[in-house]
């Protein structure tokens, strides 16, 4: 299998491989994101940014933006219904970070955004997605890029919308294989997905959806023709994905799982950070909806979960992680 995994470019920026870490709220804070930078990740995005937050100097949203220096090339994803306030909140994020890429959210599908305006609304109108774009551009000299989905209850607009964008100047556009109707339920769109790839000639198309595994990843490639996969739910708890992705790209070879033991090591670190940067009691609260994701197939997982579910010190996480181990070890001891 030849190479699919060289550098490509978002604007003026060089991102090292096909692999991007997806924006997900609550989850790609930078102990996550870091994370997933060694492990192979190309291009890390933020979770998503409040405009108004911003532009009313939200303390917790201005914590938000906390960028380690061993995470870049990385991406802020910003979301609001307001021109005038993305395109200032997007001037903030270029003058006080040292973010490399811009992204606008136009594809969060969840009530509280969309009904501001944000998200998956602005799937509805072709010539607002233009208009929008031509304004944040107007105020930037890092590129800005896009996240959208599919179309809100169909995919009549998909291709519009992706080709309004790209003519309004930005330097990439990721999009979600689902409508917005969809939610995350159903398949993911290939057959869309694919039309709008063909559609998009000066820019990267990003493909996300369901890349559960390597060959998701390749088909994504190959026969969609994306220039990039954006891996999010998939990489929660297994953030060795990307490394996986990487190798089968350049190889055409499987790597195996990380053991079991692995991931509760990565998990472990991921909490360290974690507190590092929000301090233990946050961090541990935070930890409690995270930990499944690494515990998910491991004998007694539920249990386990239920008691992490409970914790509250970091040394309560490890006594349960290390009494997890024990299991494991005595399970395939027999």
């Amino acid at each position: 299998m030849a190479n699919l995994n060289t550098p490509f470019m978002i604007g003026d920026v060089e991102i090292p491989n096909r692999c991007v870490l997806a924006p997900m709220a609550g989850v790609t804070n930078s102990a996550f994101r870091t994370i997933a930078k060694e492990m192979g990740a190309g291009l890390v995005v933020m979770e998503m940014i409040s405009e108004k937050g911003l532009l009313y100097n939200n303390e917790k949203t201005l914590h938000m933006l906390h960028i380690d220096d061993n995470e870049y090339p990385m991406s802020i994803q910003l979301f609001g219904g307001d021109a005038e306030g993305l395109k200032r909140a997007a001037d903030f994020i270029q003058t006080n970070t040292k973010a490399n890429i811009v992204d606008i959210n136009m594809g969060c599908p969840v009530n509280k955004v969309v009904k501001n305006e944000a998200g998956a609304k602005w799937l509805k109108d072709p010539d607002k997605i233009y208009h929008i774009i031509k304004e944040v551009t107007s105020v930037l000299d890092i590129p800005l890029t896009v996240k959208m989905r599919t179309g809100w209850n169909n995919t009549d607009l998909a291709v519009e919308n992706a080709l309004a964008a790209e003519s309004a100047g930005v330097s990439a556009l990721a999009m979600h294989g689902r409508t917005r109707e969809q939610m995350y339920t159903g398949t993911v769109d290939l057959e869309t997905l694919t039309k709008v790839a063909g559609s998009l000639t000066k820019i990267p198309f990003i493909a996300n959806g369901d890349i559960r595994t390597v060959e998701d990843a390749r088909q994504r490639i190959e026969e969609v023709g994306a220039d990039a996969v954006m891996v999010g739910r998939t990489a929660m708890g297994n953030p060795y994905i990307f490394n996986q992705i990487n190798h089968y790209l350049e190889t055409g070879e499987v790597l195996p799982d990380l053991s079991f033991e692995d991931k509760l090591e990565v998990a472990f670190d991921h909490l360290n950070r974690l507190t590092n940067l929000k301090g233990e009691s946050i961090a541990v609260r935070e930890f409690r909806g995270l930990a499944p994701h690494y515990l998910r197939g491991s004998a007694g997982a539920a249990k386990i979960r239920g008691a992490v579910a409970r914790a509250e010190t970091i040394e309560q996480v490890q006594e349960l992680f290390d009494q997890a181990r024990e299991a494991y070890q005595e399970r395939i001891a027999k």
